[in-house]
């Protein structure tokens, strides 16, 4: 599993930091990004299901954020 740690980013960077770490990822590889951006919540699961990609985990620890992304076959 590959982690991207997008604390202290705000909307939008973490979705884009995230969809760059996403596409270099074979389908079916798992990417975990933590943030603390509380606009994550939204954003994440937009980008994913326009992506095509699939949330396997989503869960606020604290003040963070924490997904668990595998890549979509798009």
């Amino acid at each position: 599993m590959r982690k991207l740690d997008a604390s202290g980013l705000s909307c939008p960077l973490p979705v884009l930091k995230a969809r760059k770490l996403l596409i270099a990822m074979k389908p079916g590889e798992t990417l975990e990004v933590l943030t603390t951006d509380p606009m994550s919540v939204v954003d994440m699961p937009v980008f994913c299901a326009q992506a095509g990609h699939v949330i396997i985990r989503e869960e606020k620890q604290g003040d963070s954020f924490a997904f668990v992304i595998e890549r979509g076959l798009k």
